[in-house]
């Protein structure tokens, strides 16, 4: 067993999207290739629904997958294929764009005003980028959490861990997307395919992921991958982007630490990309965005009605 090194150490960069949500993203609208299959994640948190009520309005998708996990607050979804609902704390809803969607977000805060979650991006390969549109939702009580010996516990939405599968299935970059919690003071392995790219994103307490030479904690900014000197241990909203290996380990700080521990199979494959809409060739992505302007676009579904 090898453990990973760490070769990225970011910390989340405050930004704004939508009509006027602010939020941090942890990466996105960049090189992302390090991060294959995935393109973004965002962590919308707020206690003022000031930043976070105009939401995201309708807009178009192509050519990905957006997976939404919602911690705290909900977030009410419609679309052009016609649904609606909302994701609920501890739901996940992974929308499959494929040949294009329209919808919208518009985030709602719990009663005191918190607003809390988080959304992945993930690319489809050219095989199924024209794929139809669907939905999975999950709601919280259909989603494993496992608590191993040491007191550890994971919600394992897609993919494998000790023995539990998560709900979420058929996706072809057969991901594993788990929400990891480990006690204080406790050291924890986490077995990683060694095939897969793999990152971690700290969002409560502090903790030290182990590099290949010595621990490396979470840092408060950007640092070079290659200093394993112990810095301070830190909060929330830092990104571990993981080298080759199979297995990550993690020691906890005095309070814990809980993160999200997502892998794929990178597809290797060209990426053209402008805002909400991800193809593999300049061409494709010009004419998607002809037939959005010729309402041409949706090959499901009808566009909805602002």
């Amino acid at each position: 067993m090898s453990i990973r090194p760490i070769k990225r150490l970011v910390k989340a960069k405050p930004t704004m999207e939508g009509a006027g949500v602010h939020l941090s993203r942890a990466f996105g609208f960049g090189n992302t290739s390090d991060f294959d299959p995935f393109l973004l994640l965002d962590d919308f948190r707020n206690d003022d629904p000031e930043n976070y009520l105009a939401g995201f309005p309708w807009h178009p998708h192509r050519g990905i997958e957006t997976i939404t996990y919602v911690l705290a607050g909900t977030v009410e979804h419609g679309d052009s294929l016609g649904n609606r609902g909302a994701i609920e704390p501890g739901d996940i809803q992974w929308m499959t764009a494929g040949s294009g969607i329209v919808h919208q977000e518009m985030p709602k805060g719990d009663s005191a005003g918190r607003m809390h979650g988080f959304q992945l991006w993930a690319n489809l390969p050219a095989a199924l980028k024209m794929t139809s549109p669907h939905y999975q939702e999950v709601k919280s009580g259909d989603i494993p959490d496992v608590t191993d010996d040491d007191g550890t516990s994971a919600r394992i939405i897609c993919g494998s861990l000790w023995g539990t599968a998560g709900p979420v299935d058929g996706i072809a970059a057969e991901p594993n997307y788990f929400d990891i919690t480990v006690p204080p003071g406790k050291r924890k392995t986490i077995p990683v395919a060694t095939t897969r790219h793999a990152f971690a994103y700290v969002f409560a307490g502090s903790g030290k992921f182990c590099n290949a030479s010595g621990p490396l904690a979470v840092p408060t900014e950007g640092v070079g991958w290659s200093d394993t000197s112990a810095s301070e241990e830190v909060d929330n909203r830092s990104l571990v982007l993981f080298d080759r290996g199979d297995e990550v380990t993690v020691q906890a700080g005095e309070k814990g630490i809980r993160f999200l521990l997502v892998s794929g199979k990178p597809l290797g494959e060209p990426v053209a990309w402008y805002g909400p809409i991800v193809m593999n060739t300049q061409e494709q992505l010009r004419e998607a965005f002809f037939e959005y302007q010729n309402g041409t676009f949706l090959k499901k579904g009808k566009a909805p009605r602002p």
